[in-house]
């Protein structure tokens, strides 16, 4: 059985990621992945691991980040009606569609505060389209849900990547004369 953790912080950062990046929850009392997509999001893609690895260069702003967003959900809360289950953090507790509101103003381009969260967007993003936190290799063997859902497959035995077809349907130009057979230049 799978343990997951229940502190604010991660709870807090867990939302804000499904919200950006939706996907089913994890179990049935799951509240920080509100189950708003089928199918893995940025949770289950490894959006904390990512978030938390010391190279994100975010780690110190965490704690304040999810205390400022735990702040605007309440404030988002009084302002639209909304009852928060104080059993959660704030943010955790807005109904899925509140949590999108609140992040459209954050991450709006008038917002001055907007960087950080952009940030953590960027972040949620990555963990799903690239597996950033992990060894590509790694992460297909373990069945990466980004990288599976986008065809990305094993290397060929010598450890190189090659495609059968081309990524835009056609070729865009012709290999460089001086190309190695392993795809570096001579």
């Amino acid at each position: 059985m799978t343990e997951y953790r229940t502190d604010a912080r991660t709870l807090t950062l867990e939302a804000f990621a499904d919200t950006i990046l939706p996907g089913e929850k994890r179990y049935p009392g799951d509240r920080a992945v509100a189950g708003a997509a089928p199918g893995p999001g940025a949770v289950a893609a490894g959006a904390i691991e990512l978030i938390e690895e010391p190279a994100a260069g975010v780690v110190d702003a965490l704690d304040f980040l999810t205390q400022t967003l735990g702040e605007k959900a309440t404030a988002w809360a009084e302002e639209h009606g909304v009852t928060l289950d104080e059993d959660v953090p704030p943010f955790v507790a807005l109904p899925f569609e509140e949590r999108t509101s609140l992040l459209r103003t954050l991450l709006s381009r008038d917002n001055p505060e907007r960087d950080g969260w952009v940030l953590l967007t960027m972040f949620s993003n990555m963990a799903y389209d690239s597996a950033a936190h992990m060894h590509t290799v790694d992460a297909i063997e373990a069945g990466h849900p980004g990288l599976l859902a986008m065809g990305v497959t094993k290397p060929d035995a010598d450890g190189y990547w090659r495609f059968e077809h081309f990524s835009y349907g056609r070729q865009l130009a012709e290999v460089h004369p001086d190309t190695l057979p392993n795809g570096s230049l001579g």
